[in-house]
């Protein structure tokens, strides 16, 4: 649910959107990390102007904590 909202929001704002992996990897029960691969051009895109980008994208995951009671940390890495 949480990747496929965040890889289709990545999609949306990057010159590259083909790139765009979103991948999660469930560290614990109540811990998972989101791994966005995306073009090496787009990585500005995603983290924004002062990382406010990758931060909203944070504080949704983190509303989602709420619901499912996961904690998510989401890496963005270039391709």
């Amino acid at each position: 649910m949480i990747t496929d909202f965040i890889e289709n929001y990545a999609k949306l704002i990057v010159n590259y959107p083909a790139d765009v992996k979103v991948s999660i990897d469930y560290i614990e029960d109540t811990f998972a990390e989101i791994t966005v691969v995306a073009h090496g051009d787009d990585i500005g895109k995603l983290i924004g102007k002062n990382g406010n980008m990758i931060n909203a994208l944070k504080t949704i995951a983190n509303g989602c904590k709420a619901k499912d009671g996961v904690s998510y940390k989401i890496q963005v890495i270039a391709k």
